[in-house]
This record gives C-alpha cells, structure tokens and sequence, in this order.
C-alpha cells in the first residue's frame, strides 16, 4: 500500500520504519527542511530514537503524498486542524490519527478535527499501550484500531499488524480516543506522586478513580464503558503512568520535585499532551455534569499555580462516598 505518514516525531519514525520494513510504500513528511535533510543522510533522528534507523525504502519527503492510499496523522493535537487546512489530504484516502489529544476551544477528538477539515475519506483510530522507543525497536505491542466502519477498522489492522505489533479493532471510536487522551493527564497526576515520593499505594489509587473518571466521562458521551477496560483505557494507562519513556508521568514528576511548567516545557524537545488535555477535559466534563476531580487538580497545579501536595490533600479530604459514585 501507498503510506503517506505525517509527522517525523518519535512516533512517525517508529510507524515508518514498521510499515517500511512490512513492505509498504511509505512517504515521511517532515515539516523542517533541516530535519528532512538530516533524515534522507542519516535515516534517524538520535535526539528522539537514538536505536531506531529508516529503511532505505522510507522516502523523506517535504510535502505529503497527493496520491497515497492511506495517511498516517502522527503531529502533535494543537497542530491537527492548521496541518490539515494547509496540506489537503489525498481524497478518498484512509486517514488514520495515532495522536492522543482533544483540541482547546472546540473540545473535538482528533477524528472530529479530520472529520471536519481533512480528505473526505474513511477515518480510523490507532491508540494503546505503545511507547515509541520500544515499537520503534520492534519489541512486541498490542493496540486498538477503532473506527465507526468495521471494515476500516480491519483494513486498518490489517495493514499495520506484524508479528510483533499486534492489532485488534474496534468500533467505539469515542472511547477509544478518549482514553488515549485522558489517560495522559493521569500520568501527569502519577508523576507528581512519584516526584512527592507519595509511594506505590498512592499511586495505584490515583490510576484506579483516575480511570474511574476517565470511564465516567466517556459513557455520558456514548462510549462503551468497557473500552476502557481494553487496551486503549487501562492498557495505556498502566504504561503511560509507570514508564520511564512517559512524557507526561516525567513531566509530573518534575513538577513534583518543585520545578515550574513553563520551566519544564521551555527545555522539552517533545510534546506532553496531556498538558493541553486537562483544559479540554475539564471543558468536557462541565458541559457534559461530570465530576472529574484528579483532572481538575492537575488542571490546578498546571495553569492556576496549586501546590502539588494542597492538590493532593484536597483529593484525599473530598467528602466521603461509595467507590461506585
């Protein structure tokens, strides 16, 4: 198949060289025509994979490919909508989003945002437990690709699986996309845990009503509760908040050990997404009447400058109630 991935983040050089070395055609749009040139010489970007290396197959290319069978949309989410408007998207081709993020102002999930400005043909999801440094050194992952047409969804799966990145499909689009979202503001939450020194009790607890919340969310907005007990909700949730490749846990736990944000995010060569994602999540949860109280302390100590260890005396004295509410 004719692959246009857009993006050469840590993500898209992973997904290239698995597809490139499945022997698909695969175009790498790259929006730096300094990094696009490094790329085409040295086939690898070693201040963001040092272990993973493009096959010689994985053309580098400076605009997307007009005529690709499917797109592969792997840029950050706050640049989903500008990239889209500005590079229209082959028509009638396959356009998969691999990004976790809800856009600011709109609250739309990325396949919302493509639905509305992207190529008019079939669109799916790709989301679960799967940091790039180890995809992108063929160590074995499974992930979840959701789209509201089964049989896209089997396309999809079909074209990315391997004997080592194993797919399954789905068709709750929203569920799928919401825990690939919001499963990154917990792992800010977990970090600021680890960074307090709070333990392991602490932290098993914030995971478990953080997905509570995450759950509670996602069925006032139609999805299958039990989406989230798969790989896109509990899955990337379990990975994303106890890895050492974890943006989002590491930028919590520095956060936790008293450094500031905009410290933290002055130094960061790669996007923490669940930064932008407590705004939209806690947007979400008031229009929606739904209580997410970790997301609103993370929101808290983000944006309104709460101490981390007041954030977390004000989870720990909420009135008290049954674990099911």
């Amino acid at each position: 198949m004719n692959i246009c991935i857009i993006g050469a983040g840590a993500w898209g050089l992973a997904l290239a060289r698995l597809l490139g070395l499945k022997g698909h055609g695969v175009s790498l749009w790259c929006r730096r025509p300094r990094v696009a040139t490094s790329l085409r010489e040295n086939r690898q970007r070693p201040e963001l994979l040092p272990d993973v290396v493009l096959p010689a197959s994985v053309a580098v290319v400076s605009e997307p490919v007009d005529d690709a069978d499917m797109v592969v949309l792997a840029v950050p989410s706050h640049a989903m909508r500008s990239v889209l408007e500005t590079h229209p998207m082959p028509s009638g081709a396959i356009q998969v989003s691999v990004t976790k993020g809800i856009e600011n102002d709109t609250l739309r999930r990325m396949s919302e945002v493509i639905a509305e400005t992207g190529g008019k043909g079939p669109i799916a999801v790709l989301s679960g437990p799967s940091h790039a440094e180890e995809v992108g050194r063929g160590l074995p992952a499974s992930l979840v690709a959701a789209s509201h047409d089964e049989a896209v969804a089997a396309q999809v799966q079909k074209i990315f699986m391997t004997d080592t990145f194993r797919v399954y499909t789905s068709s709750d689009l929203v569920g799928v996309e919401l825990g690939g979202a919001l499963k990154n503001v917990m792992a800010i939450a977990a970090g600021v845990c680890d960074g307090l020194g709070l333990g392991d009790n602490a932290k098993a607890a914030l995971m478990t009503r953080g997905l509570a919340e995450i759950a509670r969310l996602g069925v006032s907005m139609g999805a299958d509760p039990l989406t989230f007990a798969g790989l896109s909700g509990l899955g990337d949730l379990v990975v994303t908040c106890a890895s050492r490749h974890s943006r989002n846990r590491a930028l919590g736990e520095r956060i936790g050990r008293g450094e500031t944000i905009a410290g933290i995010l002055g130094k960061m060569q790669t996007v923490a997404e669940g930064v932008r994602t407590a705004q939209s999540a806690c947007d979400l949860a008031q229009r929606q009447g739904i209580e997410m109280p970790i997301t609103e302390r993370v929101r808290a100590v983000l944006f309104h400058g709460e101490e981390p260890r007041r954030a977390i005396a004000a989870l720990m004295q909420r009135d008290a109630k049954p674990e099911r509410n």
